[in-house]
């Protein structure tokens, strides 16, 4: 079974849930960016990510806005369910941006990425970087996947929202988490052209779905085939 999580933030304890606990070999748990084990490369982290990668299921991560991409970039590339990935440990995963996978039958296209609004009380190169938004050939690179599966997959997993579903989202109208950016506008034609049966987002640290096939992931572990099922009224 494939699971879902979200914005972890390097905290342990998420792992340590009674939901994650109950995950079996053969499992795949996504974090949905905001992953936050790769920050200060301190030993501690480095000890904590060792850890985490000698879990009996496979842990995959796409980044969110608020990642160190500086280390992250040093972890190499490998061959992974179809797509490209970093290697990070034994079965630690992050998965790259516009990547189309294949896990246990299923289909996933990912694009990870975010805008950190508070950037400007951040340090670049410190608390934010500029990669944290997707380049143009990471978009190029989703558009080429999703017309390589004929528009056509099945889960969809970002760590962003396309830009129509922020007003079902309960943000404060006030609230900078509000306005549009590049990258949600990418999302809203992502969300016209491509055909799937769920579509899971992180960011904005709530568990709620967004219509009957849309979710909002955060503290929860979501299986995601249940989840769709759920989100459609079956039984």
């Amino acid at each position: 079974m494939i699971y879902v999580t979200s914005d972890t933030h390097g905290d342990a304890d998420r792992f340590r849930a009674p939901a994650v606990r109950r995950l079996r070999r053969g499992d795949t748990l996504v974090v949905l960016g905001d992953f936050g084990f790769v920050w200060d490369g301190s030993k501690a982290e480095k000890k904590q990510l060792k850890k985490l990668s000698r879990r009996r299921y496979k842990l995959l991560f796409i980044d969110g806005s608020h990642e160190n991409f500086a280390l992250l970039a040093q972890y190499p590339e490998v061959d992974f369910a179809g797509g490209r990935a970093q290697q990070l440990g034994k079965n630690l995963y992050r998965l790259q941006r516009g990547g189309l996978y294949t896990i246990e039958g299923k289909t996933l296209l990912v694009l990870g990425g975010g805008e950190s609004l508070d950037r400007e009380s951040r340090e670049e190169g410190v608390t934010w970087w500029p990669e944290e938004l997707p380049a143009a050939e990471e978009l190029a690179r989703c558009d080429a996947a999703l017309d390589a599966c004929g528009g056509r997959v099945d889960f969809i997993l970002t760590h962003d929202a396309p830009a129509r579903l922020l007003g079902f989202l309960k943000l404060d109208k006030d609230s900078v988490l509000y306005e549009e950016n590049a990258l949600e506008l990418y999302l809203d034609g992502l969300m016209k052209r491509a055909q799937y049966r769920l579509w899971c987002f992180g960011r904005y640290h709530l568990d709620q779905p967004v219509g009957t096939t849309v979710c909002a992931v955060y503290k929860k572990v979501i299986p995601l085939w249940k989840a769709e099922k759920k989100r459609r009224g079956a039984k």
